[in-house]
């Protein structure tokens, strides 16, 4: 029978926490005030109960905030659906309405209420008032809607964001100016392309308008939050980790875990292998800027219709597994929480019409990593066999191994001595306790995290 191996002397990464972001769900169920009918909480309170708290849910640490471009106000641009609009507190260089985006306000308080302890200020097209077409999106595809001489207006505006709700105690750790700059965004949803040349020049007003300001001194710029692992990822890590402007305000680079391959045989045979795309950039990222981290700080499973059940599961499962093995991330962050469309995104379904909401497979093996590997946690090596993919993190005396069977069999394994709790997430199972034991069968097609205490016979 193959053995569970534990090699907690063989260490990786210290890892920081697992994200969702609030585009654009939350100025939507941010209004449900409705009763819950389960928990008999209001329902915006529950959906953030779900996402943020420990014990009563799945415990994602980090809330990413969609500092918004003021299409909701104006109504210019094409939007589909309408709810990718997002509204913005700028009124004028010297006046702001710091009522506006209540909803998504509301949401993301509570979100830290509920044990959020890091919050990231992520924009995807600056305010309408310095774009150049006067909307939030592009009327010509891969050009910039942004003049330099507004760059100061425009990071003067977020840093006073930051400022506001530092001082209302959201805990804004990051600030995140573009997000994929290498797409058209012609419409759809609010989005800015800039060149890399653009990118650095902008970030570096960023970094400086910071230093200008004592009170956001540990203020940090994520970025430059790339759309595709394979392409300009060399180029941005120069701009975020080479430049001496830039990198004393940034911790790591940041970018989207996509790997979008066409179905041409000849074409993802030779760029459809992710793992290695990821093991190149990773060692290029070591050999260039040793000790530099690196952030997954947005991806989701690219598929239509809604699927509620273990294959996109698993699919999520094996992308964060692969992020966290190959590129070592320090964190990880899922595009959204929660999805209104007919599409393969989101841990929770929404449904707008009759204000209800509905838990996916997705929602639980994502807990099957965010309700148990701390912040803090180190990665370890693990070896589960060869039927089996595994993460393993240890911190204080504890460690926690998330095991995924892709199979359409179960497998079992020897476990080490000291199991001591075991979770499971598979079709018939939402991350259910079951009793810990020496010899443990992992269900077809399933998600498990195993606890084990530190002097755990290994």
């Amino acid at each position: 029978m193959e053995k569970l191996k534990l090699n907690p002397q063989s260490t990786f990464q210290t890892f920081e926490n697992f994200g969702v972001s609030g585009a654009w769900w939350a100025q939507v169920a941010g209004g449900w005030s409705e009763t819950d009918e389960n928990s008999g909480m209001p329902k915006w309170e529950r959906i953030s109960q779900l996402l943020f708290d420990k014990d009563k849910g799945i415990g994602i640490g980090c809330y990413r905030y969609n500092l918004g471009g003021g299409s909701a106000q104006s109504g210019k641009g094409t939007y589909s659906p309408e709810c990718r609009r997002a509204e913005s507190f700028d009124i004028s260089d010297t006046e702001y309405d710091w009522s506006r985006d209540a909803n998504a306000v509301r949401m993301m308080k509570q979100a830290v209420k509920d044990g959020a302890n890091e919050v990231i200020f992520f924009v995807n097209s600056p305010p309408e008032r310095w774009t150049r077409n006067g909307k939030t999106h592009l009327d010509k595809a891969f050009r910039t809607n942004l003049s330099p001489e507004n760059y100061k207006k425009f990071a003067n505006y977020c840093l006073d964001c930051v400022e506001h709700f530092r001082e209302e105690g959201i805990p804004v750790k990051y600030i995140s100016p573009v997000n994929e700059p290498v797409w058209k965004w012609t419409g759809g949803q609010e989005g800015c392309h800039y060149s890399p040349r653009q990118v650095r020049k902008l970030l570096r007003v960023f970094a400086d308008e910071i230093d200008r300001r004592p009170a956001l001194g540990d203020l940090k710029i994520s970025g430059a939050e790339n759309g595709d692992i394979r392409w300009f990822n060399k180029t941005y890590c120069r701009i975020m980790l080479g430049d001496k402007i830039i990198s004393k305000k940034a911790d790591a680079v940041d970018t989207h875990s996509y790997f979008l391959t066409p179905h041409i045989p000849v074409i993802s045979s030779f760029i459809g292998n992710r793992a290695a795309f990821m093991k190149r950039y990773r060692r290029y990222v070591d050999r260039r800027f040793p000790g530099s981290e690196i952030k997954t700080s947005e991806w989701t499973h690219m598929k239509g219709g809604r699927d509620y059940g273990m294959d996109s599961a698993l699919e999520q499962t094996k992308i964060m597994m692969e992020d966290l093995s190959i590129l070592n991330v320090t964190s990880w962050q899922l595009w959204i929480a929660l999805s209104n469309v007919d599409y393969c995104d989101g841990l929770i379904y929404e449904n707008d019409d009759t204000r209800t909401f509905e838990l996916t497979k997705r929602y639980y093996a994502f807990g099957n990593f965010s309700k148990f590997i701390e912040k803090g946690s180190v990665r370890f090596d693990v070896d589960p066999g060869p039927d089996l993919k595994a993460v393993g993190f240890a911190k204080e005396g504890r460690q926690a191994v998330v095991a995924a069977n892709r199979n359409e069999t179960a497998v079992t394994l020897e476990l080490p001595q000291n199991v001591k709790e075991i979770y499971i997430t598979s079709e018939t199972d939402s991350l259910r306790q079951v009793n810990p034991e020496k010899v443990f069968t992992f269900p077809a097609k399933s998600v498990v995290t195993l606890i084990f205490q530190e002097d755990a016979d290994i």
